[in-house]
């Protein structure tokens, strides 16, 4: 089987590991960057655009699939969701479409899809200055959310708990938006909607990340983990841990607001990573991306619920139904982090101990950072290292063994 892997703008070798799963499934890997670096992939199986420009995507991607006879087209990067929608479309191979595609990137155009849907959402309104954004907190309440339409991995993401620090954090957020790489990596020639900041009403319960299928009218949760990070005023994902601690009743009401998120944004057959937060003891949807949850997510869902997110996105793409059920978990415990070092510049060497490398309790030990990499935390930015993950018979054995190798990582930074 021929697949096409997409990355408007190629995200340093970031999906490589992921290249390599679909691989392993069997399948013969093509990789079409806009945007990408020679030699990133087997000279025979790699084509560069040139540009990220919509017309250019598909006229490449059409002439190698007048060869190749490519079965489906694929992303693991959210901001390819949209390129992949339009050059699936193009070639007449499966396609979640590219308005559900827009409706599952831009979180503007999301959450008019959730009002217009009935599904549960926060308070939002898009604001293009600051007296905007005041006006919309007062409305809200504070503290509010500030987020970027076109972002991601939570990148100038900022919790405002008053009117002087929304003043900051507004300016620190539309200064970042110039160089996030998130929003200029997207696919040119196409109206993609607002490009600009949300604001957004507090949600002030615990959130999980579920990895989830829609197949016509029924829609999966394949797998659900609990988000255990302390957060302050920016959002780091760092810290997750499965199985899920949601009891059933939670559960079903989970899936009940997934379900509606999914048909709202127009996710009909479409693996999706869902992020999901309580309010005063109601399950509400923070956004649903049509594509897998980044990190080590696909791996907590196979050992955490028997799931595998990777051969979901294989299927999907040819127009195969994955083998998915109801959330059901294992029985194995697992945390997992990113690594992350606070301080901003340039990362010279990231040392992992052998003790890490070879335990046979980390599951996921993945360095993304190379030598020469700007390390920019927040305001600045939301760089990671990499990410670590580990099993245990308990939360609390996982979650300890974590921490101790986590602190034995070893990351040198010049400051710059």
């Amino acid at each position: 089987m021929k697949l096409l892997a997409i990355e408007s703008a190629q995200n340093k070798e970031y999906y490589k590991s992921r290249y390599q799963q679909v691989v392993d499934l069997g399948v013969d890997l093509y990789v079409l960057n806009g945007q990408g670096q020679p030699g990133f992939w087997p000279e025979e199986r790699y084509r560069i655009a040139g540009s990220q420009d919509a017309d250019a995507l598909v006229e490449l991607a059409r002439q190698w699939h007048a060869t190749e006879q490519f079965e489906g087209v694929i992303t693991f990067s959210e901001s390819a969701v949209i390129a992949v929608a339009v050059v699936a479309e193009a070639l007449e191979l499966p396609s979640i479409g590219v308005e559900a595609a827009k409706a599952s990137r831009n979180k503007y155009l999301m959450r008019q899809a959730h009002e217009r849907g009935q599904a549960a959402h926060p308070g939002y309104r898009y604001a293009e200055d600051v007296e905007q954004a005041k006006a919309a907190a007062a409305d809200f309440g504070y503290p509010v959310i500030i987020k970027p339409t076109l972002g991601a991995a939570s990148n100038f993401v900022f919790k405002a708990d008053d009117e002087a620090e929304l003043t900051e954090r507004f300016a620190q957020a539309q200064e970042g938006l110039k160089g996030m790489y998130w929003s200029h990596a997207e696919i040119g020639g196409l109206d993609l909607g607002p490009d600009g900041l949300l604001i957004e009403s507090f949600l002030d319960g615990r959130e999980f990340l579920i990895e989830a299928l829609a197949w016509d009218d029924e829609v999966y949760l394949g797998s659900v983990i609990d988000r255990v990070t302390v957060e302050g005023a920016t959002f780091d994902d760092d810290v997750h841990h499965g199985p899920t601690s949601l009891g059933e009743a939670d559960l079903a009401a989970v899936h009940e607001v997934v379900r509606a998120g999914l048909h709202a944004q127009g996710l009909r057959r479409s693996v999706a990573h869902a992020e999901v937060r309580f309010h005063q003891g109601r399950p509400y949807v923070l956004e649903i991306a049509g594509r897998v949850g980044g990190g080590g997510l696909d791996e907590c869902a196979r050992l955490t619920a028997g799931y595998d997110p990777i051969k979901a996105v294989v299927d999907v793409a040819r127009g195969v139904k994955p083998e998915v059920r109801h959330y059901r978990p294992t029985g194995t415990h697992i945390t997992a982090m990113c690594l992350i070092s606070e301080e901003n510049g340039l990362v010279q060497e990231v040392e992992v101990p052998e003790l890490v490398s070879g335990s046979d309790q980390v599951f996921l030990l993945k360095v993304t950072a190379r030598p020469g990499d700007l390390n920019l935390r927040p305001p600045h930015g939301n760089s990671i290292v990499g990410f670590l993950g580990t099993t245990g018979s308990s939360y609390e054995e996982a979650m300890g063994t974590m921490t101790e190798f986590a602190a034995q990582i070893k990351v040198t930074v010049e400051p710059k």
